[in-house]
């Protein structure tokens, strides 16, 4: 279930397997073992730190990436109000919307950004 999550993952961002674990972090060959085991019909999980590497990268739970929930948050609906982000970079909710709209653009542009490398 692992690497099927992880293989559909790479296939949503457009990145083969070996690409994507280079950009989040970790060796490229370890996708091959987890390849091998998947085939030979085992499940591999990887140890804690790719994990969060994997999930950092992508942008997916640890809970679905593991095989607890059905499904990851598809692009674009992420469930955070802009009161959430404004609480959490500046521990109010009393923050101009325009400071609020160019901090969503620099987000979006480090995200294209980290894409792209």
């Amino acid at each position: 279930m692992f690497y099927e999550r992880y293989v559909s993952l790479c296939t949503r961002e457009k990145f083969s397997p070996s690409t994507a674990a280079v950009k989040a972090g970790f060796n490229k060959g370890t996708v091959s073992v987890w390849k091998k085991k998947y085939e030979a019909g085992q499940d591999v999980v990887p140890e804690q730190e790719i994990i969060d590497k994997i999930c950092a990268f992508f942008g997916c739970s640890e809970s679905w990436l593991r095989g607890i929930e059905k499904a990851p948050t598809p692009e674009g609906e992420r469930k955070v109000s802009d009161d959430d982000i404004k609480f959490a970079l500046w521990g109010t909710r009393e923050i101009d919307d325009d400071v609020l709209d160019r901090v969503k653009q620099f987000a979006k542009f480090a995200q294209e950004n980290e894409k792209n490398k």
